[in-house]
């Protein structure tokens, strides 16, 4: 049954395999000796299989769990350093026709107000966020073919790309929309998005159809192949992600792992992104009411096993998650975070009382995005703008090529320290502009064969010029 070549989901997420996988893990979940071998392996930074990677989840031997997270800090810092990419999510619509028993955006909610941003609308949602000094983002929409059909989707990404305002401008749009076909995969790689994001939300094939009782996404086969249709439509960057606390957290991880290793069989090419949200409180949801709830040491270990196992693919946290949670996280295999984000249609620029919100979850780390940044610089993290990968047609195996080899810092390193000197000019507060003209200092000071070329763009965008890149 189980075959990661196929291109049928039932083959290559194997409920059995995932099964035999979970038994494997426990019973070795103390066997040293093999544990021992498992992080000889993860050292050589290749990745581990699924079953592999599930056995270290599942150990409970605190040594060797101290010994994974110091292994998934160490391959963190050796593929992506002290880089922390910031983005925004930008929600365009919240009319959608899925009973998805874990979203408020459900059919059946007749109260949650129902709101679907105009084309002007967008355009001063965008000029919010550039304000904001935000330069790559994730549109979302509900899945509803007569409100939000692809073309609205065309049209508003060619919206947001046109938007100059001030010094600002988007430069990569991330897609989060349903699972759609081919063609319309390929009309989202015409309009030059970035990666295509599609959460599994679970790998349990029963549950998942008892999540989604009703509408197009009740169809697990369809959405579990969804990234397979993506890259067949000229989608280079994909990103993967499970909703945490809907099922068993064992089992979503070895799934997960699993949907990796088959994109990796069948296009040469694993995950982009690997998103990790845990369920939250919303409109009429209570994350109560399932039992599969995770604590903030399980949801840790979680991140540092992905990190361990796919050591190549970006690793997303939300603001779903209290600054504390992050700040933990971070080292141990987070590359990206959103920040001041709104999770309602039409939040940034004209924010709804809290009685109207339309907000998918509640935010828990709630800082403007200048305060973040100023925190990460602290912490002693590098924010990044960068989208220079994607500007420059370093994307999907080319990308991939370049990290795998731990090389991608030469290109990353560079740009994200310009990219901080433009927020820096334009949108930092006193405050953060002072922590960050100080960081610069530090790690030009690092860079080699291109350091004198970063302190001339740097003088360069002091006066104002923007958007250099390598």
């Amino acid at each position: 049954m189980y075959n990661p070549k196929s291109k049928i989901a039932d083959e290559f997420i194997s409920h059995e395999e995932i099964l035999e996988t979970l038994k494997y893990a426990d019973e070795n979940k103390n066997n040293i000796e093999l544990i021992d071998s498992i992080l000889e392996k993860a050292r050589q930074a290749k990745g581990l299989t699924h079953r592999e990677a599930s056995v270290l989840l599942a150990c409970d031997d605190e040594e060797k769990t101290k010994e994974i997270f110091e292994l998934a800090q160490k391959i963190k810092q050796d593929f992506y350093g002290n880089r922390i990419v910031l983005f925004a999510p930008l929600y365009l619509s919240n009319y959608c026709v899925n009973g998805c028993v874990y979203c408020p955006y459900h059919a059946k909610n007749k109260h949650i107000p129902r709101k679907k941003l105009s084309q002007e609308e967008i355009k001063n949602e965008v000029i919010a966020l550039q304000d904001m000094g935000h330069k790559r983002l994730a549109i979302e929409s509900g899945e509803d073919p007569v409100n939000n059909p692809i073309e609205y989707i065309l049209e508003s990404i060619n919206t947001i790309y046109s938007i100059k305002h001030k010094n600002g401008a988007i430069r990569r749009v991330n897609v989060n929309i349903a699972a759609t076909t081919v063609d319309n995969y390929r009309k989202l790689h015409d309009a030059g998005i970035g990666t295509y994001i599609l959460f599994q939300e679970t790998y349990n094939k029963e549950s998942y159809e008892q999540l989604h009782p009703t509408g197009p996404k009740h169809n697990y086969n369809y959405h579990t192949e969804a990234m397979d249709r993506a890259m067949e439509g000229g989608i280079d960057d994909v990103g993967l992600g499970v909703l945490f606390g809907l099922e068993s957290y064992k089992y979503e991880f070895a799934g997960l792992l699993m949907h990796a290793e088959h994109l990796e069989s069948v296009f040469g090419v694993g995950p982009h992104t690997i998103s990790v949200p845990r369920i939250k409180h919303a409109d009429d949801i209570d994350p109560d009411a399932f039992d599969n709830g995770i604590d903030d040491d399980i949801f840790a270990k979680i991140v540092a096993c992905i990190r361990i196992a796919v050591p190549y693919t970006g690793m997303i946290i939300s603001t779903r998650e209290s600054a504390k949670c992050r700040e933990r996280v971070l080292k141990l295999g987070i590359s990206q975070i959103s920040g001041g984000s709104k999770t309602s249609v039409g939040g940034y620029f004209n924010p709804m009382p809290e009685k109207d919100d339309s907000a998918q979850f509640d935010v828990s780390d709630r800082r403007p995005l200048d305060e973040v940044l100023k925190w990460l610089m602290e912490l002693g993290y590098l924010p990044s703008f960068c989208t220079a990968c994607y500007g420059s047609g370093r994307t999907g195996d080319r990308f991939m090529k370049i990290c795998k080899s731990q090389q991608i810092h030469n290109f990353c390193q560079p740009n994200a320290i310009m990219t901080l000197k433009e927020y820096l000019e334009d949108y930092a507060s006193p405050e953060t502009k002072e922590v960050g003209e100080k960081l610069i200092k530090s790690e030009v000071e690092t860079l080699l064969n291109v350091r004198s070329q970063v302190e001339e763009n740097l003088k360069k965008i002091a006066n104002g010029e923007r958007n250099f890149k390598f």
